[in-house]
C-alpha cells in the first residue's frame, strides 16, 4: 500500500513502481534525484515565501529532454542489435501539452536530435511552424480544409521538413489543389491507414476498422491513383497509424506493426519509390501504479524497441524492400513525467471534534454514556475491540436519532467521542503490526480537504477514473495513521478521490492550524493542463520551472502566477468594468453602507477581485 510503512524509504508510496529514479525519498522527504536533489518541499515553501499561494505546478525540463533521449538510445541500441539500415526519428504530439513552458524547453533541449512536433490543428501547426528546429520533422495528423492544407505549403517554402497526413482521400484533393495553385515545393505526404488490428484499454478504439481515423484499403489504392495521375507519387513518404493512447500490452502494437509493415511492401511495389517511413504512432505507456501487482504496461521500453525494430526487419527481408525510417509520435510518455501538481491541505475534518467541545448531560442515553466510557477507559490492549464497539454504537445512535430517540445534541456528542475513541485507537495501535492498523484504516476514512479543483487540474482522473501517483512531500520517515479520502474546493461532489481500499492511500494526522502539509500529485504534465476546465471558475494554477545549471545547481524560474478573479471574467466574456461599476453603485445606494465605510469596503473588494480564486491558507514562514 502507498505508505511510509515499509521500512525502506525508496518504496514509500510505491515510489519505486512509478518514480522511474526521477524522485527519490530520503530523509523523511520527496528530492529530486538530479543535480544537487533539492526536495520538493524546500521548492515549494521558497515559492510561498516569494507570495505565491495555492496550489503549484511544478515543471521539471529535464525530465521531458531526458524521456526523449532514453527513447531515442533504445531505439539506436535495437537498430545496432539488429542491424537495421532504416534511420528513427520522432515527434511531439502537441495535443499532449501545447504549454510554452514545456515546449519551448523540450525544443531546445533536443535540437540535436531528429525530433519535431506534431500538429492536430492550424493553431498547433503554427505552434511547429515556430518551434520546431528546421530541418527537423513536423507531422500534421487530423481533419484538414484547404487553409490548413496552404499552411503546409507555407510551412514547406519557408524550409521545413513537413508531411501531411491524410486522413480522407477529399484531403488529398485538396493537397493537389493547391499544388497546382501554389506549386514547388510541395510538403511530403503520408497515408494514415485504418488498420484492422485493434487497440486495448479505455483508447482502444483509436485503431480497427470503426476507427474514427485513417483510409481503408480501397481508399489507399484510390490514393496511389491519384498521386500518379497527378504526378505526386514522389511526395509519398510515408504511412502512418495509431492504435490508442497508454497500450497496456505490447501484443496489440506487434499485430499492427505485421499489418503496417505488409501495406508498406505492396504500396513501395506500386511505384511509391520515395515512401521510406512507418509513423507507429504514439501509444507508449506510462507506469502511474502505486501498488504491486497493478502494473499499467506489461512491457519495457527495450522490449518495444526491440519488437519494432525486430519487426520491420523482418518483413523488410521478407517483402525484399528497404528497412523503414521509424517514426513515433509518444506524447504521454515524454511529457507526463516533467510536472508535479503541489496543494496544500487546508482542513483535516476529524480536527473540529475535541473533548472541549463535548456537551455532555447530567443524564445520558446509555449508548452515549458507553462511547463516553470507551473513550476513558481504552488502552493498546483493548483499542481494537473498543473502536469496533464505537463504530457499532454510533450506528445504532444514529437510528436512535432518526426514530426520535435522542435528540441533536446526543447525536453531537456520539460524532465526537467516536471521533477521539478512532484518533486514540490509532494512536495506541502506532508500533503494532501493519495488517491490525491496516484493519482499522479500512474501515474509517478522514477527509483531507485539498486546495486545488480536481477538473482543472486532475481531469482525468474525474472524466476517465485515471489514478495518479500521490503522496506528501514530506514525514516520509513518520508512519501516516489515516485512511484518506481528498476533498478539492469545487462546489461539486464529484471534486473528490475517494478512499479505495484497491488503491489505498494513507496520510498523517496533523494539525493544519499548526503546520503546513503538502500533497504531491505525479506524473500530470501530459493532457491534464490543457484539458482541464474551469468549473467554478478555478484556473490554472500558479507554475514555476526548475531548472539545473552544469554544477547541479537549481533555479526556480518564469513563475507565471494564477490568475485573478477579474482576469477569470474577462476571460469568458464578462465586462469586468461593468461589473466593477455595477458593484460599485450597489455599495454606494447601500442604506446601511456609510460614506467612510463605503470607501474602506470598496478598497477591500478591488483586493479581492485582484487575487486568485483559490482558497487562502496561512504561511507559517511569517
Amino acid at each position: 500500500m502507498p505508505s511510509a510503512n515499509s521500512t525502506d524509504p525508496r518504496k514509500s508510496y510505491g515510489i519505486h513502481l512509478w518514480g522511474e529514479g526521477n524522485f527519490v525519498v530520503e530523509d523523511g522527504v520527496v528530492k529530486v534525484d538530479h543535480g544537487s536533489r533539492p526536495s520538493l518541499i524546500e521548492i515549494t515553501k521558497r515559492l510561498r515565501e516569494s507570495g505565491y499561494k495555492g496550489p503549484l505546478l511544478l515543471r521539471f525540463p529535464h525530465l521531458a529532454a531526458q524521456n526523449v533521449r532514453t527513447l531515442f538510445h533504445h531505439f539506436e541500441r535495437a537498430k545496432k542489435e539488429f542491424d537495421y539500415k532504416g534511420k528513427f526519428k520522432a515527434v511531439f504530439p502537441l495535443k499532449v501539452n501545447q504549454f510554452p513552458g514545456f515546449v519551448i524547453p523540450l525544443m531546445e533541449a533536443t535540437k540535436d536530435l531528429e525530433y519535431g512536433l506534431e500538429a492536430g490543428s492550424k493553431g498547433e501547426l503554427i505552434l511547429a511552424m515556430a518551434h520546431t528546429n528546421l530541418g527537423k520533422p513536423i507531422t500534421v495528423n487530423g481533419f484538414k480544409d484547404q487553409e490548413l492544407i496552404s499552411i503546409g505549403f507555407l510551412a514547406a517554402k519557408m524550409g521545413h521538413n513537413i508531411t501531411l497526413t491524410i486522413e480522407g482521400i477529399n484531403e488529398l484533393e485538396l493537397i493537389i489543389k493547391e499544388a497546382k495553385r501554389l506549386g514547388s515545393p510541395v510538403p511530403k505526404i503520408g497515408l494514415r491507414i485504418r488498420l484492422h488490428t485493434g487497440g486495448i484499454g479505455i483508447w482502444a478504439k483509436s485503431g480497427g476498422y470503426s476507427s474514427k481515423f485513417g483510409l481503408t484499403s480501397t481508399e489507399l489504392l484510390e490514393a496511389m491513383d491519384l498521386l500518379k495521375t497527378h504526378g505526386l507519387t514522389d511526395r509519398l513518404s510515408m504511412i502512418h497509424f495509431h492504435i490508442g493512447s497508454q497500450m497496456n500490452h505490447i501484443s496489440p502494437l506487434k499485430k499492427a506493426i505485421r499489418e503496417a509493415g505488409n501495406i508498406y511492401a505492396e504500396l513501395r511495389k506500386m511505384g511509391a519509390d520515395n515512401l521510406r517511413a512507418i509513423n507507429i504512432g504514439g501509444g507508449l505507456a506510462v507506469e502511474y501504479s502505486q501498488q504491486e501487482g497493478q502494473s499499467h504496461r506489461n512491457y519495457t521500453l527495450e522490449e518495444f524497441s526491440n519488437d519494432v525494430v525486430f519487426l520491420l526487419k523482418e518483413i523488410s527481408q521478407a517483402k525484399n524492400v528497404r528497412e523503414p525510417t521509424i517514426f513515433t509520435e509518444s506524447g504521454r510518455y515524454v511529457a507526463a513525467d516533467h510536472a508535479v501538481l503541489v496543494a496544500p491541505v487546508l482542513e483535516l475534518f476529524s480536527q473540529e471534534y475535541s473533548e472541549k467541545i463535548l456537551r455532555l448531560k447530567e443524564s445520558n442515553p446509555p449508548l452515549v454514556q458507553e462511547l463516553y466510557d470507551l473513550y476513558r477507559s481504552i488502552t493498546a490492549k483493548n483499542a481494537r475491540e473498543y473502536l469496533h464497539d464505537a463504530l457499532d454504537h454510533m450506528e445504532s445512535l444514529l437510528t436512535l436519532f432518526d426514530l426520535g430517540y435522542i435528540d441533536l445534541t446526543d447525536r453531537a456528542n456520539t460524532e465526537t467521542l467516536v471521533h477521539l475513541i478512532i484518533k486514540k485507537a490509532l494512536e495506541l495501535l502506532r508500533n503494532k503490526s501493519s495488517k491490525e492498523i491496516k484493519d482499522i484504516l479500512d474501515r474509517v476514512q478522514e477527509r483531507y480537504l485539498v486546495n486545488f479543483s480536481l477538473f482543472q487540474s486532475l481531469p482525468d482522473y474525474w472524466g476517465l477514473g485515471q489514478n495518479f501517483p500521490v503522496m506528501p512531500l514530506d514525514r516520509l520517515d513518520q508512519q501516516p495513521t489515516r485512511s484518506a479520502s481528498l476533498w478539492d474546493i469545487t462546489c461539486d461532489s464529484d471534486g473528490e478521490i475517494a478512499f479505495n481500499i484497491d488503491n489505498p492511500l494513507y496520510l498523517h494526522d496533523v494539525d493544519v492550524e499548526k503546520e503546513e502539509y503538502f500533497l504531491g500529485f505525479f506524473k500530470v504534465g501530459a493532457y491534464q493542463e490543457i484539458l482541464g476546465m474551469r468549473h467554478n471558475l478555478f484556473t490554472h494554477p500558479t507554475e514555476a520551472t526548475i531548472r539545473f545549471d552544469e554544477e547541479g545547481s537549481y533555479t526556480i524560474e518564469n513563475v507565471l502566477e494564477v490568475r485573478s478573479v477579474l482576469d477569470v471574467l474577462d476571460d469568458i466574456d464578462y465586462d469586468t468594468k461593468e461589473i466593477e461599476r455595477r458593484i460599485r453603485q450597489m455599495i454606494e445606494d447601500a442604506e446601511t453602507i456609510g460614506e467612510h465605510e463605503c470607501k474602506d469596503i470598496l478598497g477591500e473588494l478591488y483586493l479581492y477581485l485582484s487575487e486568485n480564486g483559490y482558497l487562502r491558507t496561512i504561511n507559517f514562514a511569517e
